[in-house]
């Protein structure tokens, strides 16, 4: 049943700019689910929903989910379907998955105290964020954590953590939106320009190369190496400069190297 019912005045618009943020689903198997996530981000001024294999190939137009967006149709028609995590967070600097669960080698986990101090340095730095939420029954693979660079957990009663996906995104939009408001993204220059998910993501691969060529990594028994590069280039924040100096020296490397 529609609900109508509001405590107060809607909230005024955020200090932030709020189109530096895209909600990622991943797996999704209800099509509602997919409708209120979409009206939750509109409802705290948020536009970019991304998909990643959802169940049902044509959630975006199924009636179920158009139901549930209640109004957020125009979230639902700019909304981008992947196959692959990686190609829909290319474009983000810092991605941020949603998991109460720690992994090894994982991001570090973090409650919505942390999000100020992301708003912070995504403001300063220039970097789109992504949000990045599991599917309804599994949540998201460890593979796909590892290639985020940080984990969020929203704090609930031990003895009951399961939230609904699209209770989720709201609370996370809510938490954004706040954060976004205590330290907004100003138009001024970044420091530098922040590289990419993807741009790292070619950094990683080339540099796979050169440690394969140097003997350094085997391919039988890769071990923890590349996750760890992964864990190693978040930390390090890198500029798309940074990149291009980097992938010259795994050029460089490779051109010093016998043809194997």
């Amino acid at each position: 049943m529609e609900d109508r019912h509001f405590i107060g005045p809607a909230p005024p618009a955020a200090a932030g700019d709020l189109s530096g943020t895209a909600f990622v689903l991943v797996g999704t198997s209800h099509p509602g689910n997919v409708g209120a996530a979409a009206r939750a981000i509109k409802n705290m001024g948020f536009g970019d929903l991304r998909l990643v294999a959802p169940r049902h190939p044509d959630v975006l137009e199924r009636p179920e989910t158009v139901a549930f967006a209640s109004g957020a149709e125009d979230v639902l028609r700019g909304a981008r379907v992947r196959a692959e995590l990686a190609d829909a967070v290319a474009d983000c600097g810092v991605t941020v998955a949603l998991s109460a669960r720690v992994r090894d080698f994982g991001p570090p986990l973090h409650t919505p105290d942390w999000l100020p101090q992301l708003a912070e340095r995504a403001a300063r730095q220039g970097r789109k964020v992504a949000f990045v939420f599991g599917s309804e029954r599994f949540g998201l693979s460890n593979a796909d954590v590892y290639r985020c660079d940080a984990l969020l957990s929203i704090p609930a009663n031990p003895a009951y953590t399961s939230l609904n996906l699209a209770q989720a995104v709201q609370v996370v939009a809510w938490e954004w939106r706040k954060a976004l408001g205590v330290h907004p993204v100003r138009p001024a220059q970044p420091e530098a320009v922040a590289a990419t998910a993807e741009e790292v993501d070619g950094l990683l691969a080339h540099a796979g190369q050169a440690l394969l060529a140097l003997g350094a990594l085997d391919p039988q028994a890769p071990r923890k190496l590349m996750p760890r590069m992964q864990r190693l280039a978040s930390r390090a924040q890198l500029t798309r400069d940074e990149v291009q100096i980097l992938r010259g020296v795994c050029s460089a490397i490779l051109r010093k190297l016998p043809p194997g």
